[in-house]
């Protein structure tokens, strides 16, 4: 759970508002160590880049404020990179601007998933099928080896490190299909999905299911099956639903919106 509440959402999550918060906890920084980056846009580039892993990490918590002048600090800039970043993750959702007020993670927007899960859906499903069709056997065995780097990580508790063997896997399945530009669109599409799913890591058992539902994937790409692959990446991603709707429950703080609208927006 959050350690305060997050201001209350009151429109576009990427415009700026003239609302005010309620409280939030402060925020316990423990900055990165100074870092050797250019001024301008590289340093805008790095710092968007990591704040932006904080905050679907869930490092950086819904309601958790943004100080920039710590984080200039931090990379060693000026706070003009910093500003640029923080109003890029404005524009993808991430972070809400309220003048005279402050800066803070943006909740994760329910009425956002159903539209995000349609549209990974609809290219992943095209993926898998091409990958069924064209996989070669040194490609099977990439994924494979994946499935073994996710069960190390599953036997080890690394939820971290499971996420980003499960973004590897998807990614292969999209390289394997000859449109690996897909797996870009996907991501920019899913990123407050991927907020959700870093909630839903930690249940127990959730990776191992999650794995036997890759396995499943993996066996009809090796059989050359782009019908039950398709119908194993369907089930795989609609489980997703599933826990988003406990882990919801479970974790009010975190999200805007209503979990029931947007559910049966999804499913018609």
């Amino acid at each position: 759970m959050p350690s305060g509440n997050p201001p209350a959402k009151t429109g576009s999550t990427a415009a700026t508002r003239s609302a005010k918060p309620g409280k939030a906890a402060p925020l316990q920084i423990r900055p990165p160590a100074r870092r050797d980056v250019r001024r301008g846009p590289t340093a805008a580039d790095a710092i968007h880049r990591d704040l932006r892993a904080e905050i679907v990490s869930l490092r950086r918590k819904p309601g958790d404020p943004i100080a920039e002048k710590q984080i200039a600090e931090a990379y060693g800039v000026s706070r003009t990179p910093v500003r640029e970043a923080v109003l890029r993750l404005a524009d993808e959702g991430l972070i809400e601007i309220f003048p005279q007020s402050g800066t803070f993670v943006a909740r994760i927007p329910l009425e956002a998933l159903p539209e995000a899960g349609v549209i990974r859906k609809v290219l992943e499903r095209a993926t898998v099928r091409f990958a069924a069709e064209r996989a070669s056997r040194s490609q099977i065995a990439a994924l494979r080896a994946c499935l073994e780097q996710q069960r190390e990580v599953d036997a080890a508790g690394d939820a971290n490190g499971f996420h980003q063997a499960d973004e590897t896997f998807h990614a292969l399945i999209t390289e394997m299909a000859g449109y690996p530009g897909f797996w870009t669109i996907i991501q920019q599409a899913k990123v407050q999905l991927d907020r959700c799913r870093r909630l839903t890591l930690p249940v127990p058992g959730r990776m191992r299911t999650v794995i036997a539902e890759h396995e499943a994937i993996v066996e009809a790409i090796a059989a050359h099956d782009p019908d039950r692959a398709e119908r194993s990446l369907i089930l795989h991603l609609d489980n997703l639903q599933i826990t988003v709707d406990d882990v919801r429950n479970a974790a009010p703080l975190y999200f805007s919106g209503n979990l029931t609208d947007a559910v049966m927006e999804g499913a018609h």
